[in-house]
């Protein structure tokens, strides 16, 4: 109990700590930044990325508003005052019915927008918009839509309300499938009548102070999404930042970035530096040495042991499925050939009944059950095996999320990889083996997986690769996954670990000591690199030493 308390007064003290370092950076931001001559501002928004502490897309986009004003343009922030009855990060699952913790979020974004004219909004009923919600049912919800502005010309606009907030309802929940019950159309209704809210409060500040451009987190959580679209409708330019492929580093786009796009010119091939770059950085993510967002999903990796390697043995090939989690943001981008994984897996199952010479091993996405986290998934995989029965037919191994087996030793020995949005995809096709892709993905944009237009032509690709001696894998395939990896680990990743560190809560950071002009971007590659993407449209790449000329 003493030793529980103490560790409660440290974390206080560290917070408190943290919040001091925000507002004195803050404070002198304001002090010494000027504005420049055109005066329009700069407009930020994430209120999705935190609640009562500093989560590392909160400190990004904190650090570039700091940034942007030392560089001489004016920012705005748009912050949530309670102006929402249910969100995504401050619902709980078990208890939709409980409301969000506003106090703390409140005063978290109260330091975190102190350096600048902030909008503050907050919650408002629309008994009209209420009314139509009453008697829907999920689906009905799901594509609902709402009038939003007319035009003389163009005849009414709506906002689709239903589209832009149930990847929130679905992260929310931490499942794909929605029941029809009572707990998920209230929080759904929730979800619409706040993100109206939040529509409607940020076309107002648009009016108000008319933005060169504005910045959100992800674009996927439901008040960012709703933010793109208002800002889009108005044609107005919008950001995204999300985190990226190396600790503490983030990643901008003038697109979708959930989708990640890069865009990596025609003419760019290796070097053997950048070959050599590429191979050490793969041999330590082959041996599970890495993280994403803050998280080591590898805390330990083990050889496939005996048991494993003799069933090997006795079948007359394997292939390797890699799953992912389901309700996560990525999705909304990958069902583009099935509906959902599910079906995707479905179908597998079907494969797998017609092929008992071929053992099928699934490998479930290390993620699903993150441990000492309430972001585990309650629509897993080893529910679906459960109830297909899949684990009863012998061509069929089942490696759970938390067992520790070498993904990368299965690879190795496998004839051919099934994948549905897996980055695991990418690092199979990186070790020469070929790969058939159900659902479209980050690296699916340059060809180097097999990605079929169809479930129909899935199926036709496995059952051909099941019964081909040799699977032939089109030369440009492993060129591009290098490109494309090469780009993911060391161009698009903008590193931000000079200001920020770990914090002991998993998800949030702690800020450096550091003076404020540090942020300036004349003093800093990595903010200069953002404060020229937001304000001249530059990409947002770092440099890279190793390249040969400036195309690369």
């Amino acid at each position: 109990m003493a030793l529980n308390l103490l560790h409660r007064l440290k974390l206080r003290g560290l917070h408190i700590l943290n919040n001091q370092r925000a507002r004195s950076l803050a404070n002198r931001i304001q002090k010494i930044a000027s504005s420049s001559a055109d005066g329009k501002p700069i407009l930020f928004f994430n209120a999705s990325t935190r609640l009562g502490g500093v989560s590392q897309n909160a400190a990004f986009a904190f650090l570039s508003s700091l940034a942007v004003q030392l560089a001489g343009y004016p920012v705005v922030h748009f912050a949530c005052n309670a102006g929402m009855t249910r969100c995504q990060l401050g619902t709980n699952p078990d208890d939709v019915q409980k409301g969000p913790p506003c106090r703390i979020c409140v005063k978290q974004s109260q330091v975190l927008t102190s350096n600048a004219p902030t909008h503050w909004f907050d919650f408002r009923p629309d008994e009209a918009l209420s009314a139509q919600l009453n008697d829907l049912s999920v689906d009905e919800l799901s594509v609902f839509e709402y009038p939003w502005q007319r035009s003389s010309e163009d005849g009414e606009t709506c906002i689709p309300l239903g589209a832009l907030t149930i990847s929130s309802l679905r992260w929310t929940l931490r499942i794909h499938h929605l029941a029809d019950d009572e707990d998920t159309r209230f929080l759904f209704r929730e979800f619409i009548c706040s993100a109206y809210r939040v529509a409607q409060e940020f076309d107002s500040l648009l009016e108000e102070v008319d933005p060169r451009l504005v910045v959100v987190f992800n674009g996927i959580a439901f008040p960012e999404a709703v933010v793109r679209w208002v800002a889009k409708n108005k044609g107005l330019r919008v950001v995204t930042h999300e985190i990226a492929h190396q600790p503490f580093s983030a990643f901008f786009s003038d697109g979708q970035v959930t989708a990640y796009p890069v865009d990596i010119p025609e003419d760019f091939q290796l070097t053997p530096e950048q070959n050599d770059r590429l191979d050490a950085d793969l041999e330590q993510r082959f041996k599970g040495n890495f993280q994403m967002g803050g998280i080591k999903f590898w805390p330990e990796m083990h050889d496939l042991d005996e048991s494993l390697l003799s069933k090997f043995e006795s079948y007359r090939q394997m292939v390797a499925v890699f799953t992912n989690v389901i309700f996560d943001t990525s999705q909304i981008h990958a069902n583009k050939i099935f509906p959902h994984m599910f079906a995707w897996l479905d179908q597998i199952y079907e494969i797998v009944k017609d092929n008992p010479e071929t053992l099928f091993v699934f490998r479930a996405h290390p993620d699903e059950l993150r441990p000492n986290s309430n972001k585990q998934s309650r629509e897993t995989v080893a529910e679906w095996a459960e109830k297909n029965h899949i684990l009863e037919l012998p061509n069929v191994i089942f490696i759970h999320p938390l067992e520790y087996f070498s993904s990368y030793g299965l690879i190795q020995r496998a004839k051919f990889v099934m994948a549905y949005n897996s980055t695991i995809a990418l690092e199979a096709v990186l070790m020469g083996k070929p790969v058939l892709n159900g659902g479209h993905a980050r690296y699916t944009q340059y060809p180097c997986v097999f990605l079929p237009k169809s479930p129909d032509e899935h199926r036709q690709i496995a059952e051909d690769f099941l019964t081909q001696e040799k699977i032939s894998i089109p030369p440009d395939f492993i060129n591009n996954a290098r490109r494309f990896q090469y780009y993911q680990l060391y161009r698009t990743p903008i590193p931000l670990d000079q200001f920020i560190k770990s914090y002991p809560i998993r998800g949030y950071i702690f800020f450096r000591d550091f003076p404020a002009e540090a942020l300036h971007p004349d003093h800093s590659l990595s903010l200069k690199v953002i404060t020229s993407g937001l304000i001249n449209r530059t990409p947002f790449l770092m440099p890279d030493d190793l390249a040969k000329d400036v195309g690369q």
